[in-house]
């Protein structure tokens, strides 16, 4: 199969591992790629779902075929080889008092640092509210992380992952707290410490704040990148997935977008658009086209069903339907000449959730 193909696959249906496979478990709930796992296959390292219900009723799994040696497999026909990256450095120290590395910050694919400062938000735990996709405080109540990371803990923990697993970008996340800022102040504030212990590329993320003069703020405090994350599109799915978020138009964020554009610079924003909870493939498509000609890079992701949330049994879309729009994006991204190793830092710019950056030079 060849490896394009290979990716949309394994990102639409997930993969079946087994008990003893080494290495990191995994990561069930939270903010970013929940319930995933880094895997590389031919040199390539992505996340793939693992927990989920898809990913359990999945063709593809890892079978050990002696010591070190694993193979990927499609109904337990072996298709190629397949491995983990290991447990980062960093992992094994902590804090002056007392908290693990682990719970500040995570390695997403094998140089990607990441974190979510606010492990909290405002529409979380009202269902009249809350992303129907969203585990942000699963991890929270697993004690899997800590509540609030402070610049000091960031800063000590980006210098380390740098230093001793060649961490080469950072992505901070948040959940929305009830301030107009929506976040963009401590995010800052973080990404000020951070930049003043090692010169590490930061994408921040968060909903558009209240006022624009924001982003000029959070440039000036070290912020390279910028995400803001539309995930739906159409209305009618704005309104059944996510209540909370939708009260902010769509048109807000297009001109908070034009606006960050002109402080970061073009193709130094993105958004998430989540393909799978309702968006026609054209409203995916000339949403993305809209987006490219303001400067923004549509992060074009396989939606997938997270367990223990409300959306847990909803299916993932087919890798038909994303290997199409993967076509069609990419198409648009070559000829417009933007491309995500261009980004300086953030998800767009790792792909490993996503197989669209395959498609940019086809």
């Amino acid at each position: 199969m060849e490896p394009q193909r290979l990716m949309t696959e394994l990102q639409t249906r997930g993969l079946k591992l087994p008990d003893q496979t080494p290495g990191v478990a995994g990561r069930k709930g939270g903010a970013g790629p929940s319930d995933h796992r880094a895997v590389t296959i031919d040199g390539r390292t992505i996340m793939v779902p693992i927990y989920t219900d898809t990913a359990h009723q999945s063709p593809y799994a890892v079978e050990t075929c002696g010591p070190d040696q694993e193979n990927l497999t499609y109904d337990h026909q072996p298709i190629g080889s397949i491995s983990f990256p290991k447990v980062p450095q960093f992992y094994g120290l902590s804090t002056a008092d007392g908290i693990p590395y682990w719970k500040i910050a995570l390695l997403h694919s094998h140089d990607v640092l990441a974190t979510t400062v606010q492990q909290t938000c405002m529409r979380y735990r009202d269902e009249t509210t809350a992303c129907q996709f969203c585990a942000i405080e699963k991890s929270l109540a697993g004690d899997r992380t800590i509540a609030r990371k402070t610049p000091d803990q960031l800063a000590e923990v980006a210098e380390a992952a740098v230093r001793l697993d060649g961490a080469t970008h950072m992505i901070m996340t948040t959940g929305t707290p009830n301030s107009r800022d929506r976040g963009a102040a401590y995010l800052s504030e973080c990404a000020r410490a951070i930049k003043a212990r090692v010169p590490l590329p930061i994408q921040a993320q968060c909903e558009p704040p209240d006022d624009f003069a924001w982003f000029q703020r959070m440039k000036d405090a070290g912020i390279d990148s910028l995400g803001m994350h539309l995930e739906a599109v159409e209305e009618s799915v704005r309104a059944r997935i996510m209540p909370g978020k939708a009260e902010v138009p769509v048109s807000y964020y297009f001109e908070a977008f034009e606006a960050a554009v002109k402080v970061f610079g073009w193709g130094q924003v993105s958004t998430y658009l989540l393909a799978g909870l309702g968006d026609s493939l054209e409203t995916l498509v000339n949403t993305s086209e809209r987006l490219i000609r303001l400067g923004v890079y549509p992060f074009v992701v396989p939606f997938v069903p997270i367990s223990e949330t409300p959306l847990a049994h909803h299916p993932a879309p087919s890798a038909d339907f994303m290997f199409a729009l993967y076509q069609r994006v990419g198409d648009m991204l070559q000829a417009a000449g933007m491309t995500s190793d261009t980004i300086s830092a953030g998800c767009a710019k790792c792909g490993a959730c996503s197989a669209l950056s395959t498609f940019e030079r086809s």
